[in-house]
Protein backbone atom coordinates (compact mmCIF):
# COMPACT_ATOMS: atom_id res chain seq x y z
CA UNK A 1 0.00 0.00 0.00
CA UNK A 2 3.03 2.28 0.62
CA UNK A 3 5.08 1.22 -1.84
CA UNK A 4 1.52 2.12 -4.03
CA UNK A 5 1.46 5.49 -2.49
CA UNK A 6 4.97 6.12 -3.63
CA UNK A 7 4.22 5.09 -6.91
CA UNK A 8 1.64 7.07 -7.28
CA UNK A 9 3.32 10.09 -6.27
CA UNK A 10 6.42 9.91 -8.13
CA UNK A 11 4.12 9.50 -10.86
CA UNK A 12 2.01 12.60 -10.00
CA UNK A 13 5.61 14.68 -10.16
CA UNK A 14 7.03 13.60 -13.27
CA UNK A 15 3.61 14.53 -14.77
CA UNK A 16 3.56 17.73 -13.08
CA UNK A 17 7.96 18.75 -13.99
CA UNK A 18 7.04 17.58 -17.62
CA UNK A 19 3.68 20.53 -17.65
CA UNK A 20 6.35 22.97 -16.31
CA UNK A 21 8.49 22.28 -18.94
CA UNK A 22 5.98 22.39 -21.72
CA UNK A 23 4.98 25.54 -20.26
CA UNK A 24 8.30 27.37 -20.60
CA UNK A 25 8.99 25.87 -24.37
CA UNK A 26 5.68 27.71 -25.44
CA UNK A 27 6.26 31.26 -23.72
CA UNK A 28 10.01 31.12 -25.11
CA UNK A 29 8.40 29.84 -28.72
CA UNK A 30 5.88 32.65 -28.65
CA UNK A 31 8.56 35.18 -27.14
CA UNK A 32 10.65 34.57 -30.27
CA UNK A 33 8.19 35.30 -31.91
CA UNK A 34 7.12 38.39 -31.30
CA UNK A 35 10.97 39.65 -31.17
CA UNK A 36 11.37 38.96 -34.88
CA UNK A 37 9.01 41.64 -36.35
CA UNK A 38 10.77 44.20 -33.73
CA UNK A 39 14.24 43.98 -34.97
CA UNK A 40 13.39 43.89 -38.45
CA UNK A 41 10.07 46.22 -38.93
CA UNK A 42 8.19 46.60 -42.00
CA UNK A 43 9.52 47.65 -45.45
CA UNK A 44 7.10 50.45 -46.27
CA UNK A 45 9.99 53.13 -48.24
CA UNK A 46 8.89 53.31 -51.95
CA UNK A 47 11.99 52.00 -54.15
CA UNK A 48 12.98 50.56 -57.57
CA UNK A 49 13.86 47.06 -56.81
CA UNK A 50 14.76 45.55 -60.42
CA UNK A 51 17.00 48.78 -62.06
CA UNK A 52 19.89 47.89 -63.44
CA UNK A 53 22.36 50.63 -63.72
CA UNK A 54 24.01 50.23 -67.03
CA UNK A 55 21.92 49.42 -70.41
CA UNK A 56 24.66 48.79 -73.85
CA UNK A 57 22.55 48.49 -77.00
CA UNK A 58 23.50 47.19 -80.55
CA UNK A 59 22.60 49.54 -82.90
CA UNK A 60 20.14 47.17 -84.99
CA UNK A 61 18.20 46.15 -81.29
CA UNK A 62 15.47 47.38 -79.01
CA UNK A 63 14.90 47.63 -75.50
CA UNK A 64 11.86 46.58 -73.66
CA UNK A 65 12.03 46.59 -69.85
CA UNK A 66 9.56 46.41 -67.33
CA UNK A 67 10.50 48.52 -63.97
CA UNK A 68 8.95 47.24 -60.56
CA UNK A 69 8.53 48.70 -57.26
CA UNK A 70 7.80 47.30 -53.71
CA UNK A 71 4.40 48.22 -53.72
CA UNK A 72 1.32 48.27 -56.04
CA UNK A 73 1.80 49.90 -59.51
CA UNK A 74 -2.09 51.61 -58.92
CA UNK A 75 -1.56 55.58 -58.27
CA UNK A 76 2.24 55.77 -59.19
CA UNK A 77 3.67 57.91 -62.14
CA UNK A 78 6.67 57.20 -64.33
CA UNK A 79 8.55 59.95 -65.94
CA UNK A 80 12.33 60.35 -67.80
CA UNK A 81 14.65 63.49 -67.71
CA UNK A 82 17.31 63.72 -70.32
CA UNK A 83 16.59 60.79 -72.02
CA UNK A 84 18.50 60.38 -75.36
CA UNK A 85 15.87 60.38 -78.52
CA UNK A 86 13.65 57.78 -78.60
CA UNK A 87 13.96 56.19 -75.13
CA UNK A 88 10.29 56.32 -73.54
CA UNK A 89 8.87 54.83 -70.77
CA UNK A 90 5.18 54.08 -69.79
CA UNK A 91 3.82 56.43 -67.33
CA UNK A 92 1.39 53.96 -65.63
CA UNK A 93 3.36 50.76 -66.14
CA UNK A 94 7.24 51.60 -65.96
CA UNK A 95 7.71 49.90 -68.97
CA UNK A 96 11.09 51.34 -70.51
CA UNK A 97 11.49 50.75 -74.57
CA UNK A 98 13.63 51.95 -76.83
CA UNK A 99 14.09 51.20 -80.62
CA UNK A 100 17.07 52.16 -82.40
CA UNK A 101 17.49 53.79 -85.83
CA UNK A 102 20.33 54.14 -87.95
CA UNK A 103 18.94 57.58 -89.07
CA UNK A 104 19.41 58.83 -85.87
CA UNK A 105 22.84 58.40 -85.81
CA UNK A 106 23.59 59.55 -89.25
CA UNK A 107 21.88 62.30 -88.57
CA UNK A 108 23.70 63.00 -85.55
CA UNK A 109 21.26 63.09 -82.67
CA UNK A 110 22.75 60.13 -81.20
CA UNK A 111 26.64 59.50 -81.07
CA UNK A 112 27.99 55.86 -80.63
CA UNK A 113 30.32 54.90 -77.34
CA UNK A 114 28.80 58.08 -75.75
CA UNK A 115 27.50 57.52 -72.07
CA UNK A 116 24.18 58.96 -71.57
CA UNK A 117 23.45 59.34 -67.97
CA UNK A 118 19.29 59.40 -67.81
CA UNK A 119 17.08 60.47 -64.78
CA UNK A 120 14.16 58.24 -64.18
CA UNK A 121 11.95 58.90 -61.40
CA UNK A 122 8.33 57.29 -59.90
CA UNK A 123 5.82 59.66 -57.98
CA UNK A 124 2.80 58.79 -55.68
CA UNK A 125 -0.06 60.63 -57.21
CA UNK A 126 -2.15 60.75 -54.10
CA UNK A 127 1.16 61.42 -51.58
CA UNK A 128 3.72 64.10 -53.18
CA UNK A 129 6.58 63.50 -50.55
CA UNK A 130 6.53 59.83 -51.92
CA UNK A 131 8.65 59.33 -54.84
CA UNK A 132 11.80 57.83 -55.76
CA UNK A 133 14.67 59.82 -58.39
CA UNK A 134 17.29 57.98 -59.45
CA UNK A 135 19.31 57.57 -62.40
CA UNK A 136 20.81 54.76 -65.03
CA UNK A 137 23.31 55.14 -67.77
CA UNK A 138 22.65 53.80 -71.50
CA UNK A 139 25.10 53.35 -74.46
CA UNK A 140 24.78 52.21 -77.94
CA UNK A 141 27.38 50.65 -80.17
CA UNK A 142 27.65 49.03 -83.42
CA UNK A 143 29.53 46.34 -85.07
CA UNK A 144 29.39 47.68 -88.40
CA UNK A 145 32.53 49.68 -89.70
CA UNK A 146 31.57 53.67 -90.17
CA UNK A 147 34.98 55.44 -91.04
CA UNK A 148 35.05 59.17 -89.23
CA UNK A 149 35.52 62.05 -92.00
CA UNK A 150 36.49 65.51 -92.03
CA UNK A 151 33.74 67.89 -93.38
CA UNK A 152 34.61 71.46 -93.61
CA UNK A 153 31.78 74.14 -93.63
CA UNK A 154 33.01 75.64 -97.10
CA UNK A 155 33.11 73.73 -100.88
CA UNK A 156 36.08 73.74 -102.52
CA UNK A 157 36.68 75.94 -104.12
CA UNK A 158 36.80 79.41 -102.03
CA UNK A 159 37.52 82.35 -103.72
CA UNK A 160 38.85 85.10 -101.66
CA UNK A 161 40.99 88.76 -102.03
CA UNK A 162 44.25 89.90 -100.52
CA UNK A 163 42.96 91.30 -97.02
CA UNK A 164 39.99 89.56 -96.47
CA UNK A 165 39.95 87.10 -93.54
CA UNK A 166 39.13 83.41 -94.44
CA UNK A 167 36.49 81.83 -91.87
CA UNK A 168 35.23 78.37 -91.69
CA UNK A 169 34.73 75.58 -89.14
CA UNK A 170 36.12 72.20 -89.52
CA UNK A 171 33.20 69.47 -88.83
CA UNK A 172 33.35 65.70 -88.22
CA UNK A 173 31.59 62.80 -88.86
CA UNK A 174 33.05 60.43 -85.88
CA UNK A 175 31.42 56.67 -87.64
CA UNK A 176 32.75 53.87 -85.11
CA UNK A 177 35.26 56.31 -83.45
CA UNK A 178 35.54 60.06 -82.87
CA UNK A 179 38.04 62.20 -84.13
CA UNK A 180 40.15 63.42 -81.80
CA UNK A 181 43.31 65.65 -83.01
CA UNK A 182 43.34 67.92 -86.59
CA UNK A 183 46.55 68.81 -87.87
CA UNK A 184 46.18 71.25 -91.26
CA UNK A 185 48.73 71.21 -94.08
CA UNK A 186 49.55 73.38 -97.46
CA UNK A 187 51.03 73.58 -100.45
CA UNK A 188 52.44 77.30 -99.56
CA UNK A 189 53.63 78.55 -96.71
CA UNK A 190 51.16 80.44 -94.78
CA UNK A 191 51.22 83.24 -91.78
CA UNK A 192 48.47 85.10 -90.38
CA UNK A 193 46.16 82.04 -89.41
CA UNK A 194 44.60 80.54 -86.32
CA UNK A 195 44.54 76.17 -86.98
CA UNK A 196 41.96 73.85 -85.49
CA UNK A 197 43.14 71.36 -83.03
CA UNK A 198 39.65 69.44 -82.82
CA UNK A 199 36.22 69.11 -84.48
CA UNK A 200 33.77 71.62 -84.65
CA UNK A 201 36.97 74.34 -84.09
CA UNK A 202 37.35 77.14 -86.78
CA UNK A 203 40.41 77.82 -89.31
CA UNK A 204 41.06 81.38 -90.13
CA UNK A 205 43.66 83.04 -92.56
CA UNK A 206 43.72 86.38 -93.77
CA UNK A 207 46.23 86.70 -96.82
CA UNK A 208 48.18 89.55 -96.92
CA UNK A 209 48.40 92.71 -99.40
CA UNK A 210 51.72 91.42 -100.95
CA UNK A 211 50.88 87.42 -100.85
CA UNK A 212 50.13 87.37 -104.91
CA UNK A 213 53.16 88.59 -106.98
CA UNK A 214 53.11 90.19 -109.88
CA UNK A 215 54.70 86.64 -111.55
CA UNK A 216 52.20 84.57 -110.36
CA UNK A 217 49.80 83.97 -113.72
CA UNK A 218 46.51 85.80 -113.54
CA UNK A 219 47.16 87.79 -110.73
CA UNK A 220 46.04 84.18 -108.11
CA UNK A 221 47.71 82.17 -106.32
CA UNK A 222 45.93 78.92 -105.26
CA UNK A 223 46.99 76.95 -102.08
CA UNK A 224 45.65 73.92 -101.07
CA UNK A 225 44.64 73.03 -97.24
CA UNK A 226 44.69 69.77 -96.13
CA UNK A 227 43.10 69.18 -92.47
CA UNK A 228 43.97 65.63 -91.57
CA UNK A 229 41.39 63.87 -88.71
CA UNK A 230 43.06 61.31 -86.56
CA UNK A 231 41.20 58.33 -84.19
CA UNK A 232 42.40 56.70 -80.84
CA UNK A 233 43.79 53.68 -83.20
CA UNK A 234 45.41 56.42 -86.15
CA UNK A 235 42.67 55.91 -88.95
CA UNK A 236 43.37 58.94 -90.62
CA UNK A 237 40.35 60.90 -92.57
CA UNK A 238 41.82 63.97 -95.09
CA UNK A 239 39.82 66.39 -96.62
CA UNK A 240 41.38 69.01 -99.40
CA UNK A 241 40.42 72.52 -99.62
CA UNK A 242 41.18 74.83 -102.44
CA UNK A 243 41.54 78.62 -101.59
CA UNK A 244 42.44 80.65 -104.59
CA UNK A 245 44.09 83.66 -103.33
CA UNK A 246 43.18 86.89 -106.41
CA UNK A 247 45.28 90.31 -105.88
CA UNK A 248 43.77 93.13 -104.09
CA UNK A 249 44.58 96.73 -103.19
CA UNK A 250 45.83 97.54 -99.78
CA UNK A 251 43.25 100.55 -99.84
CA UNK A 252 45.13 102.59 -96.40
CA UNK A 253 48.39 102.59 -98.13
CA UNK A 254 46.45 103.16 -101.70
CA UNK A 255 44.78 106.25 -100.50
CA UNK A 256 48.06 107.46 -98.82
CA UNK A 257 49.81 107.32 -102.05
CA UNK A 258 46.79 108.85 -103.79
CA UNK A 259 46.90 111.76 -101.21
CA UNK A 260 50.51 112.45 -101.85
CA UNK A 261 49.84 112.70 -105.47
CA UNK A 262 47.49 115.29 -104.61
CA UNK A 263 49.66 117.25 -101.77
CA UNK A 264 52.41 117.37 -104.79
CA UNK A 265 50.33 118.55 -107.37
CA UNK A 266 48.79 121.15 -105.18
CA UNK A 267 52.43 122.31 -104.31
CA UNK A 268 53.21 122.88 -107.70
CA UNK A 269 50.74 124.53 -108.76
CA UNK A 270 51.24 127.27 -105.83
CA UNK A 271 54.66 127.40 -107.51
CA UNK A 272 53.42 127.81 -110.54
CA UNK A 273 51.04 130.92 -110.09
CA UNK A 274 53.76 132.57 -108.13
CA UNK A 275 56.08 131.95 -111.29
CA UNK A 276 52.60 133.16 -113.21
CA UNK A 277 52.33 136.13 -111.15
CA UNK A 278 56.05 137.58 -111.48
CA UNK A 279 56.17 136.85 -115.33
CA UNK A 280 52.72 138.68 -116.05
CA UNK A 281 53.50 141.71 -113.25
CA UNK A 282 57.20 142.05 -115.93
CA UNK A 283 54.55 141.94 -118.90
CA UNK A 284 52.44 144.39 -117.26
CA UNK A 285 55.14 146.88 -116.40
CA UNK A 286 56.75 147.04 -120.27
CA UNK A 287 53.18 146.66 -121.43
CA UNK A 288 52.76 150.01 -119.92
CA UNK A 289 56.23 151.38 -120.75
CA UNK A 290 55.39 151.29 -124.29
CA UNK A 291 51.73 152.35 -124.11
CA UNK A 292 53.75 155.74 -122.88
CA UNK A 293 55.56 156.18 -125.75
CA UNK A 294 53.39 155.36 -128.35
CA UNK A 295 50.78 157.96 -126.71
CA UNK A 296 53.81 160.65 -126.65
CA UNK A 297 54.53 159.73 -130.34
CA UNK A 298 50.91 159.70 -131.44
CA UNK A 299 50.37 162.68 -129.56
CA UNK A 300 53.26 164.68 -130.91
CA UNK A 301 52.67 163.77 -134.80
CA UNK A 302 49.18 165.04 -134.08
CA UNK A 303 50.63 168.55 -132.28
CA UNK A 304 53.01 168.62 -136.02
CA UNK A 305 50.14 168.26 -138.23
CA UNK A 306 48.34 170.67 -136.21
CA UNK A 307 51.00 173.09 -136.21
CA UNK A 308 51.81 172.71 -140.20
CA UNK A 309 48.17 173.79 -141.02
CA UNK A 310 48.08 176.82 -139.39
CA UNK A 311 48.52 180.49 -141.00
CA UNK A 312 51.16 181.82 -138.67
CA UNK A 313 54.80 181.39 -140.37
CA UNK A 314 56.33 181.18 -136.50
CA UNK A 315 54.64 177.95 -135.77
CA UNK A 316 55.84 176.86 -139.38
CA UNK A 317 59.27 175.71 -138.29
CA UNK A 318 58.31 174.07 -134.94
CA UNK A 319 55.65 172.32 -137.04
CA UNK A 320 58.59 170.58 -139.05
CA UNK A 321 60.58 169.31 -135.89
CA UNK A 322 57.60 167.22 -134.26
CA UNK A 323 56.99 165.01 -136.90
CA UNK A 324 60.41 163.99 -136.78
CA UNK A 325 60.37 163.83 -132.72
CA UNK A 326 57.91 161.31 -132.93
CA UNK A 327 59.62 159.14 -135.57
CA UNK A 328 62.76 158.93 -133.01
CA UNK A 329 60.85 158.07 -130.61
CA UNK A 330 60.31 154.82 -131.62
CA UNK A 331 63.84 153.21 -131.59
CA UNK A 332 64.25 154.77 -128.32
CA UNK A 333 60.72 152.84 -127.06
CA UNK A 334 62.11 149.56 -128.75
CA UNK A 335 65.51 149.98 -127.05
CA UNK A 336 63.89 150.77 -123.49
CA UNK A 337 61.03 148.96 -123.30
CA UNK A 338 61.30 145.55 -125.48
CA UNK A 339 58.40 143.65 -125.93
CA UNK A 340 58.36 140.58 -123.48
CA UNK A 341 56.93 137.90 -125.94
CA UNK A 342 58.44 134.61 -123.92
CA UNK A 343 57.63 136.16 -120.82
CA UNK A 344 53.95 136.60 -122.47
CA UNK A 345 54.49 133.11 -123.41
CA UNK A 346 55.66 131.66 -120.71
CA UNK A 347 52.73 133.00 -118.56
CA UNK A 348 50.25 132.02 -121.17
CA UNK A 349 51.57 128.55 -121.09
CA UNK A 350 51.46 128.51 -117.33
CA UNK A 351 48.29 129.16 -116.88
CA UNK A 352 46.72 126.44 -119.20
CA UNK A 353 49.36 123.72 -117.52
CA UNK A 354 47.58 125.44 -114.20
CA UNK A 355 44.28 125.05 -115.06
CA UNK A 356 44.52 121.55 -116.82
CA UNK A 357 46.34 120.36 -113.32
CA UNK A 358 42.93 121.58 -111.73
CA UNK A 359 40.76 119.64 -114.28
CA UNK A 360 42.88 116.35 -113.46
CA UNK A 361 41.73 117.00 -110.39
CA UNK A 362 38.74 117.32 -110.42
CA UNK A 363 38.05 114.71 -112.65
CA UNK A 364 40.32 111.98 -110.37
CA UNK A 365 38.23 112.60 -107.18
CA UNK A 366 38.12 109.70 -105.23
CA UNK A 367 34.42 107.67 -105.00
CA UNK A 368 34.57 106.77 -101.01
CA UNK A 369 36.88 104.89 -98.90
CA UNK A 370 37.37 101.98 -101.28
CA UNK A 371 37.63 103.44 -104.96
CA UNK A 372 38.44 100.53 -107.20
CA UNK A 373 40.14 102.95 -109.62
CA UNK A 374 41.81 104.25 -107.12
CA UNK A 375 45.54 102.75 -108.68
CA UNK A 376 44.31 104.16 -111.64
CA UNK A 377 43.41 107.53 -110.48
CA UNK A 378 46.76 108.40 -108.58
CA UNK A 379 48.94 107.06 -112.17
CA UNK A 380 46.79 109.76 -113.51
CA UNK A 381 47.52 112.39 -111.38
CA UNK A 382 51.27 111.47 -111.44
CA UNK A 383 51.92 111.15 -114.79
CA UNK A 384 49.76 114.33 -115.44
CA UNK A 385 52.39 115.95 -113.03
CA UNK A 386 55.34 114.67 -114.91
CA UNK A 387 54.00 116.09 -118.11
CA UNK A 388 53.47 119.41 -116.63
CA UNK A 389 56.68 119.54 -115.03
CA UNK A 390 58.85 118.61 -118.55
CA UNK A 391 56.63 120.99 -120.31
CA UNK A 392 57.94 123.83 -118.09
CA UNK A 393 61.32 123.25 -117.67
CA UNK A 394 62.61 125.65 -118.89
CA UNK A 395 60.59 128.52 -116.84
CA UNK A 396 62.07 129.65 -113.89
CA UNK A 397 59.70 128.08 -111.13
CA UNK A 398 59.86 130.27 -108.03
CA UNK A 399 58.17 130.01 -104.61
CA UNK A 400 55.96 132.15 -103.20
CA UNK A 401 57.70 134.31 -100.46
CA UNK A 402 56.00 137.05 -100.00
CA UNK A 403 52.60 136.38 -100.66
CA UNK A 404 49.55 133.58 -99.26
CA UNK A 405 47.85 131.08 -100.79
CA UNK A 406 44.86 132.49 -100.54
CA UNK A 407 46.26 135.95 -102.15
CA UNK A 408 48.02 134.35 -104.95
CA UNK A 409 44.94 132.10 -105.71
CA UNK A 410 42.63 135.46 -105.72
CA UNK A 411 45.00 137.17 -108.19
CA UNK A 412 45.15 134.11 -110.03
CA UNK A 413 41.30 133.93 -110.48
CA UNK A 414 41.18 137.71 -111.01
CA UNK A 415 38.54 138.74 -113.66
CA UNK A 416 41.22 141.32 -114.97
CA UNK A 417 43.57 138.22 -115.50
CA UNK A 418 41.12 135.53 -116.65
CA UNK A 419 39.98 137.91 -119.53
CA UNK A 420 44.06 139.00 -120.59
CA UNK A 421 44.79 134.72 -120.36
CA UNK A 422 41.28 133.47 -120.96
CA UNK A 423 41.66 130.40 -123.43
CA UNK A 424 40.46 130.36 -126.81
Amino acid sequence: MNMLRKLMLLIGFTCAIGTVLNAQVITDSTHQTTIIPNVYGVDTSLRIINLYPFFSLHVDSSLSYRLQINKPLKNYYWFLRDAPTGLKIDKDNGLLSFKANKSLFMSGRLKYDKKYEVQIGVQNLSNPKEHVDTSFTISFYSTDIQYPRVKPSVVSPVYIEEGNKLSFNVLCDNGNFPIERILVSSNISIGNFKLPKTCDDTFEWTPGYDFVNEKDSGQVKIVNLLFMGTTQFNFIDTARIKVIVKNALNFDIATKDYNDAVDNINKWMLRYKYTFYQLDKKVRNIKGTRSGFDITTATTTTTGTILATSATTKNSDFSKILPGIGVVGIPVKEAVAPNKTVEQNQATLLRATIKRLEYILFDNKLFGDRDPNIATKTETLKKELRQAQTQLAEVPTEMAESMSEEQINKYFESPKVRKKYRLR
